[in-house]
């Protein structure tokens, strides 16, 4: 399949593995990657730059192909050394970032003049228009049924990606509760070039995480993930879980008074407890609305092959049979 995204990053498949925190380590980009994807190592999972340019090396070790890096950009009261991680990713010879959070503006002179392609996460039209105006390559539309942050418009994908194709000119990938064929042939039919899964990489076998995370995303359905932060207009779904319980009923509680502080203990550091300990109640970690269509544990590329082989027979055959 042959879409601007593939021919942006030069990748067989027009699927994306957008960056994970504590998921998105060499071995689960080189395996997306090798399968035809798109893998992505997120950077500020390693903790300095020289861990990500070491973590960059293992990764090229792994795989011939395009590879990423997500930079995520932080609220202001945290500064990791930015423009060190861009080093090591120029240095490294990745040609394509993720970027999220912030915008990359003041980053991207310096990711320009290195050749490098940027695809930024956006979740609202207006977001996108910017990422267009400071020169982004592509942009991951990021709708309301996304683990993680879906911002604060609660606007789903089957209206943000065509609105999204109303304005932008540059090639943009739906993300955002995705994680089969049927949505990759939707977002295609919306007006994207191709899909963004995180939620749906993680369970899978080459996933760098703990079975208890695979296993929970198996057991759960579309209706166990909640929205939590809402009040510190910083909203992020997750799976339910105890930790969970204990944030919604502060935040029932305290209202508009709740401060991070009050629920710190639930949400600041918990990634290594869950993903490498599986501790599941350790604390409360994202998780797309996605998990309800997850049913099984398989490799990498068996995921995207499926996925590719059952969207050609929904396009050729299935909406063939409509067309008089």
């Amino acid at each position: 399949m042959k879409t601007r995204i593939t021919e942006l990053f030069q990748v067989k498949h027009p699927i994306i593995q957008g960056g994970m925190h504590y998921v998105g380590f060499a071995e689960m980009a080189a395996a997306v990657s090798n399968a035809g994807g798109l893998g992505i190592i997120t950077g500020l999972t390693q903790k300095t730059p020289a861990d990500l340019a070491a973590e960059i090396a293992r990764c090229h070790d792994m795989t011939d192909k395009p590879f990423g890096v997500n930079l995520t950009f932080l609220p202001g009261f945290e500064n990791p050394p930015y423009n060190e991680y861009i080093a090591a990713i120029v240095d490294g010879g990745v040609k394509i970032v993720e970027t999220a959070g912030r915008s990359p503006e003041a980053y991207m002179p310096a990711m320009k003049a290195a050749d490098i392609k940027v695809i930024h996460k956006c979740t609202s039209v207006r977001h996108s228009l910017k990422a267009e105006r400071i020169g982004c390559d592509a942009v991951s539309v990021d709708g309301f049924e996304c683990g993680g942050h879906p911002g604060e418009d609660d606007i789903p994908n089957m209206i943000l990606l065509p609105r999204a194709a109303e304005e932008l000119t540059i090639p943009f990938v739906a993300s955002g509760g995705i994680g089969n064929a049927k949505q990759l042939v939707a977002a295609l039919a919306l007006g994207a070039d191709g899909i963004n899964m995180g939620t749906r990489f993680m369970a899978t076998q080459e996933a760098p995480i703990h079975q208890n995370v695979k296993d929970a995303l198996v057991e759960a359905s579309e209706l166990d993930t909640r929205l939590i932060m809402r009040p510190l207009r910083n909203t992020e779904r997750v799976l339910k879980n105890a930790a969970v319980d204990r944030v919604i009923e502060k935040e029932k509680q305290m209202g508009s008074n709740l401060k991070i502080d009050d629920i710190i203990d639930e949400v600041a550091g918990i990634y290594p407890k869950i993903m490498q300990d599986g501790a599941m109640d350790a604390g409360a970690w994202s998780c797309g609305m996605v998990a309800g269509l997850i049913h099984d544990i398989p490799t990498c590329r068996q995921l995207i092959d499926g996925i590719m082989l059952e969207a050609n027979d929904i396009i050729h055959r299935r909406l063939l049979s409509f067309v008089d």
